[in-house]
């Protein structure tokens, strides 16, 4: 019997004619590690949250859901609460709690556990996930990754069955992610523990998981084992570039392989080029313009006798650059770009923008045709009823993939149209600066792609610059002309694109891990395909 399963749900929300989910049907067996794809607005993260039934969106739902035999609806509050857990993307909207320790016991404590028995769960639970040396920290004191942990934590000292994640790395740099996913592995191998994960990050999951799941429209096109739905995707003309990048490279180079790690994808470029070592030709860097954004030695910290978040920040962008900086959680990224827009004032060092000292830009002259920010919520921009609304508000001109949605509610876009929203609105201020934090956070390639191409056609129309916070070194690899990485809030590295991440082995790109050694320059799936066209006669791209 399956331990999940799901017989013809479909689901129409309040005042909709059209089904979020239409008709879906799998089940999971005890142990699987199943991981939900498809692009941004396909009825993921609503079929995830029918399957939890204490946060199940209101609406019309059909069809049979159950757990070990049992219906969901049938279950006590008790076992729905412990049977199947839950989390969330955002930490932030999962801890209830201000310390890590009663964080772990809310749950048990609600359910009326002995105390006897709380103690020992929560201990065995921190053990095991290194909780130990912040067992007694303020919640809100935590990283990102930190804090995501913790809600795996919370959840696992429930002893649940059934895992189920909603991309739960979107907000976590490289590092912390692929930790965050090596635990999620650890538990599934240790305790059998059945997961149904949502992750754009397929590079690293696929190979962790042993079945596949695809929707597209709110029905669900794919359903079976990780290695074969994967090859059937890899010619589908949305899901293939979700699809990992050694996949993608098979798919470009017309193979029937269906390589899904970077390992496999090494093996198949080396046998491609038989020994030979073509040679990529690199775009030339963009002019230097004007200077458009410089930290001279630049100090902040949030509290008087806080740490310093800024130290000895020193870096210049110049006017038609685009700028990412990377790094982990809270290494001071988004501080920095705060700093930018006049929203934090550092306690010493200095902030130009185009040349003048930020503090001189008084009242608004900072926002008036000079920088704006798109902040990393970017739903705080929006105001309005409807997409028309919004943009009539900002005298601003709606982007060709938001025509059909004009008369929808701000709310009620996918990720990626809100960032487009989000952009076309800022952008209607027209800046000569942009100033974007995480602009890409829980976007599929897809959507990632659309901003990406947005925001170039922007550049060349105005001759803008970017400065982009990102965890996203795919979008930094498609898009920036030059990258930072920032660590305990310095800019210890600063190198045009293709050095920056030819010269890393943890913030690059799988396409970069896939060349090296052949042409560590190669940091896209286009690039390393061109490798092996060149070797064979053609013209390198």
């Amino acid at each position: 019997m399956a331990l999940l399963d799901v017989r013809h749900l479909t689901f129409t929300y309040p005042g909709e004619t059209r089904p979020a989910v239409q008709d879906v049907s799998f089940s999971l067996d005890a142990g699987d590690f199943a991981v939900l794809c498809g692009a941004t607005g396909s009825g993921k993260s609503t079929l995830l949250r029918c399957l939890k039934r204490e946060i199940a969106p209101k609406g019309v739902l059909t069809g049979a859901l159950l757990s070990d035999g049992v219906p969901l609806r049938d279950l006590s509050a008790r076992d729905s609460a412990c049977r199947i857990g839950f989390v969330a993307q955002r930490p932030e909207a999962q801890i209830v709690t201000d310390k890590v320790w009663h964080e772990m016991a809310f749950g048990l404590e609600n359910l009326g556990i002995p105390s006897p028995v709380i103690r020992r769960r929560i201990a065995e639970t921190a053990s095991y996930f290194g909780l130990q040396d912040w067992f007694d920290r303020d919640t809100a004191e935590l990283s990102g990754g930190q804090k995501q942990l913790l809600c795996l934590a919370s959840v696992m000292v429930m002893q649940p069955d059934v895992l189920l994640l909603d991309e739960p790395t979107a907000q976590l740099d490289p590092i912390a992610a692929q930790d965050f996913l090596s635990t999620l592995a650890r538990l599934n191998l240790d305790l059998s523990l059945t997961i149904l994960l949502i992750e754009h990050r397929l590079n690293t999951v696929l190979p962790l998981s042993n079945r596949l799941l695809a929707m597209e429209n709110g029905q669900l096109i794919a359903c079976g084992g990780t290695r074969s739905v994967a090859e059937k995707l890899k010619s589908h003309p949305v899901l293939r570039q979700a699809m990992p990048d050694a996949l993608r490279l098979a798919a470009l180079l017309g193979t029937e392989e269906a390589p899904l790690t970077v390992g496999e994808g090494r093996s198949l470029l080396r046998r491609r080029l038989q020994g030979s070592r073509p040679q990529l030709t690199l775009p030339a860097p963009p002019a230097g313009g004007e200077e458009a954004l410089a930290f001279s030695h630049v100090f902040f910290r949030y509290a008087r006798e806080g740490a310093d978040v800024l130290r000895d920040l020193t870096l210049t962008v110049r006017s038609g650059e685009f700028v990412c900086l990377l790094g982990g959680n809270g290494t001071g990224k988004t501080t920095a770009l705060s700093c930018a827009a006049g929203l934090l004032r550092p306690y010493a060092g200095r902030i130009s923008v185009f040349g003048q000292n930020i503090r001189k830009y008084t009242g608004q002259k900072l926002y008036q045709h000079v920088l704006v920010l798109l902040p990393q919520d970017v739903q705080t921009l929006f105001l309005r009823d409807t997409v028309r609304d919004e943009l009539a508000d900002a005298q601003a001109a709606p982007p060709p993939a938001l025509v059909p949605l004009l008369d929808r509610h701000p709310y009620d876009l996918s990720g990626g149209e809100q960032q487009l929203l989000g952009l076309a609105k800022v952008l209607a201020a027209a800046p000569r600066l942009l100033l974007l934090d995480e602009p890409t956070k829980g976007l599929d390639p897809m959507a990632r792609a659309q901003v990406g191409d947005f925001l170039r056609s922007w550049q060349a129309e105005t001759g803008g610059t970017v400065v982009c916070v990102t965890h996203d070194p795919a979008f930094a690899a498609d898009c920036a002309t030059r990258c930072i990485l920032f660590f305990r809030g310095e800019a210890v590295s600063d190198d045009p694109v293709h050095t920056f991440f030819a010269g890393n082995r943890y913030y690059t790109t799988p396409a970069n891990l896939i060349a090296r050694g052949v042409c560590d320059e190669a940091i896209t799936v286009e690039e390393v395909a061109s490798l092996c066209r060149s070797s064979e006669g053609g013209a390198a791209s």
